[in-house]
């Protein structure tokens, strides 16, 4: 007579394919076993894991000290992860200086929307700069920024590693944070506040900014970029003040008076508004003609700067040590020369960055108003541009 007597082992750990998760299952073995009288009901047996490996062990003894420990459970994994690698980090080019310009979208209706002054509302300009200023602030792996208008660009060193210079997570993330300043600030500029003579103006309709990412490869680039900028800047804004002299005071039509003005050179349009309205645009404030620069200025640090001239002129007077290089003198040479040559990115530690962004923090932004083509502003602030060619 056969018996079929059913034998449960319960395994309390068990891999489950999907998410490699141990979870306690169940396996029942329906055992054959021949008697030849009544045979009582035999009781359910059950075997642990950890029986089931103590009874076995010298039997399987080599096998079990080559197994790898049990997988830990990770988290969960969904069929649908593959879509990001879909996306493009896209890094900026490694060494370069990163300029990020952005600029106001629609401006031209939205300065219509809020009725700024022309051709300069010095409260649109203070609200730029004010936000500009909170940027830096928020974001201190930027050095200097410049702006005019509805314009301003930011500029990222050369070993900026911010978001390992992604140029989406860099543009979203500037161009996001200034806008955000703007909207914040604009009640302190245009909320017609104690003795500023003019009315609250509410923020009626949303600004809107956009941004490009421009890598430069030399500090000659850079000073040839902000040139350029300041140039513009003089050339629209004496445009500008000459045209809406001739609509304002003038009593030509927006039309008539570009047709007045088109072909004319600077000389023409100094004229134009010194005979006939008295302007004299020399005498224009700095800000309209030569646009806002906004930096951090280390000089107000000044144990800092004290520390630092003091080690740089221990090191300097310091006796040069002896070589104790065994090579040849002719690969002495080279190693020296290629020293002076090589353009390997020197990349900074976490802790000597978390020390820059704690100095940057610390030091007082400014906004002047002052020539950045020639060499006088870049010569006196050498850390913004840092050490290069």
């Amino acid at each position: 007579m056969a018996d079929i007597i059913p034998l449960t082992i319960r395994c309390h750990r068990a891999i489950s394919r999907s998410n490699h998760i141990l979870l306690p299952i169940t396996l029942i073995h329906h055992m054959t076993h021949t008697t030849t009288g009544p045979t009582p009901p035999s009781p359910t047996t059950t075997i642990t894991t950890r029986n089931y490996h103590q009874n076995n062990n010298h039997h399987n003894h080599n096998h079990h000290n080559h197994n790898p420990p049990p997988t830990k459970p990770t988290m969960a994994n969904s069929k649908y992860e593959y879509t990001r690698n879909f996306e493009t980090p896209h890094p900026l080019l490694l060494n370069t200086y990163i300029i990020l310009r952005l600029d106001g979208r629609s401006f031209t209706n939205f300065t219509q929307t809020h009725n700024f002054q022309k051709p300069n509302d010095p409260r649109a300009l203070h609200l730029m700069n004010a936000s500009a200023t909170a940027t830096l602030r928020t974001l201190p792996d930027i050095t200097v920024a410049f702006g005019v208008s509805d314009e301003f660009s930011f500029l990222l060193p050369r070993e900026c590693a911010l978001f390992d210079r992604r140029e989406d997570k860099l543009i979203s993330t500037v161009v996001s944070t200034f806008t955000g300043w703007y909207v914040f600030l604009w009640p302190k500029y245009f909320g017609g506040g104690e003795g500023e003579g003019e009315e609250e103006k509410p923020l009626l309709a949303p600004p809107s900014f956009d941004c490009r990412a421009v890598c430069y490869p030399s500090m000659g680039n850079v000073r040839d970029y902000f040139a350029w900028r300041q140039v513009d800047t003089h050339i629209n804004n004496l445009y500008n003040t000459a045209f809406w002299a001739l609509v304002l005071k003038g009593g030509l039509s927006r039309r008539e008076a570009d047709a007045e003005l088109r072909g004319t050179f600077s000389a023409d349009k100094n004229e134009i508004l010194f005979s006939r309205f008295g302007i004299n645009y020399n005498n224009e404030p700095e800000m309209y003609r030569k646009g806002s620069v906004v930096y951090r200025d280390y000089r107000t640090l000044e144990d800092e700067d004290e520390d630092a001239t003091a080690k740089a002129t221990a090191t300097a007077t310091a006796p040069a040590e002896p070589s104790t290089s065994t090579e040849p003198p002719e690969r002495n040479e080279q190693r020296e020369e290629e020293q002076q040559t090589t353009a390997v990115p020197k990349f900074k530690s976490k802790t000597q960055r978390e020390k820059e962004k704690k100095r940057a923090r610390k030091a007082k932004i400014v906004t002047e108003h002052v020539d950045i083509i020639g060499d006088e502003f870049w010569k006196e602030r050498p850390w913004l541009l840092g050490s290069g060619n």
